[in-house]
């Protein structure tokens, strides 16, 4: 292998490779023996023609492209180590020629890692709200307590607001019923707003053993089937069940919780969502001074970057609705779009994480931050405990390289965000403003 002339431009390089015969060879001696089972050549059983025969049916060229797939892979990783090129995304083959002797002539073009300029990423003015728990969100919660431990008991009355029914339904559109439209025994809390807008209002004042009609519109947002259109439901009421709340004193304490007294549970609450708060406004302030350093920094980022970042992003998102049972074409058709519109809404986000991760990448080399082996250790031990796996099956799943990196980018966080500067959300939106007015003026 010859590197004859590599020439960047545009955050892209062009490579001209000169490949010798006998690996060209080699390469379409593979291809030929992967696809001789396929041909069928006149006075040969099917697999057994030699390769010089159906070169001389089909051309020489025949193999040429599965021979150029064959030995490429090897080919661009070495061209790549030895031209200490930083690449990204897949490489493509613009042009290939084969030589009078044999060997073989190919032009390369692949994207590259960008060129980074920092900017100011110390000593930022980032906006940190304030943890405040209100007096509601702590009442809110006990509420939620008082639900769950709510008694339900059955009532010879007409359903109420806040009741539960038990009821069998049928739903018609022009008088035929519709898939997904029918249940028996359903539980329904009347004002929960479990169905679509009217029906839950229409169960209100029928008691046990009576039928009812309900006419509703379906929503304008609902599925395409059934979007705008009236319907009427058939619904027989089995039971009335009516929800007695405790009463919220110190009894009610002690029930649902290890405290003697409501004020110490009240207090115990305002303590663990204070924590939780905190623990997302400090996420969130180190997410803000990455973001903010990000935007200082200098750099094309290559298209490809962020399609694979979409690709991911996409990739997660899928196991996110697969594990809430929904399938992502599902999903898609619910939200009235596709896939491709799916993609081009998480593309501010991909752009977003590939600048942070240059950034951080960026900040790396220029601190030259790096992990230990008792930090790499200590990571090992950590997410084994966390997991609750053996540790040495850790280390087998994640090679030490990427523990290694894992490291080094939290130390980068931490060192943009522990230099940062915390300053009141509207104080820094106001900033901004008057920046945003002088740059335009």
């Amino acid at each position: 292998m010859n590197v004859k002339s590599v020439e960047k431009e545009n955050g892209n390089a062009k490579i001209i490779v000169e490949v010798e015969k006998d690996v060209f060879e080699d390469g379409l001696n593979k291809a030929y023996l992967k696809a001789r089972k396929n041909i069928q050549i006149p006075g040969f059983r099917k697999g057994k023609a030699p390769r010089k025969v159906i070169e001389g049916m089909y051309g020489a060229s025949i193999f040429y492209e599965d021979a150029v797939n064959e030995i490429f892979p090897d080919l661009y990783a070495k061209t790549v180590e030895e031209q200490q090129l930083r690449v990204v995304g897949m490489p493509s083959v613009t042009d290939m020629d084969v030589h009078e002797d044999g060997s073989l002539e190919l032009t390369v073009e692949t994207a590259l890692y960008p060129e980074v300029t920092l900017g100011q990423y110390k000593g930022l003015e980032v906006p940190k709200a304030e943890a405040v728990v209100s007096d509601a969100e702590v009442e809110a919660e006990l509420d939620r307590l008082a639900e769950r431990n709510a008694r339900i008991t059955t009532v010879e009355r007409p359903a109420a607001e806040g009741d539960t029914v038990i009821l069998d339904f049928e739903g018609f559109e022009g008088g035929k019923p519709f898939a997904g439209g029918k249940a028996e025994n359903y539980t329904l809390k009347l004002g929960s707003h479990q169905f679509i807008p009217g029906f839950e209002e229409a169960l209100v004042g029928v008691s046990a053993g009576e039928e009812k009609e309900v006419h509703v519109t379906f929503p304008e947002n609902y599925t395409p089937e059934l979007a705008g259109k009236d319907a009427v439901f058939q619904c027989k009421i089995h039971e009335v069940k009516e929800t007695s709340l405790p009463e919220k004193d110190d009894e009610f304490a002690k029930d649902v919780s290890e405290f003697d007294t409501l004020q110490e549970l009240k207090d115990d609450i305002r303590a663990r969502f204070l924590k939780n708060r905190q623990e997302s406004i400090d996420q969130e302030f180190d997410n803000t001074a990455v973001t903010m350093a990000a935007k200082n920094m200098t750099c094309e980022i290559p298209a490809c970057m962020v399609d694979e970042q979409v690709d991911k992003h996409l990739e997660q998102f899928a196991y996110q609705l697969q594990a809430s049972g929904m399938k992502m074409e599902d999903y898609t058709k619910m939200m009235g779009g596709d896939l491709n519109g799916l993609r081009e809404n998480m593309r501010p986000m991909a752009e977003t994480t590939v600048r942070s991760n240059i950034l951080l990448s960026q900040v790396i080399e220029e601190e030259k931050l790096d992990a230990s082996d008792e930090e790499i250790a200590e990571e090992y031990k950590k997410l084994a405990e966390q997991y609750q796996m053996d540790e040495e099956k850790v280390k087998a799943a994640l090679p030490a390289e990427s523990i290694q990196s894992d490291i080094r980018a939290r130390k980068a966080v931490r060192l943009i965000a522990d230099s940062a500067v915390p300053v009141a959300p509207k104080a820094a939106a106001e900033k901004a403003e008057a920046e945003e007015a002088k740059t335009e003026e």
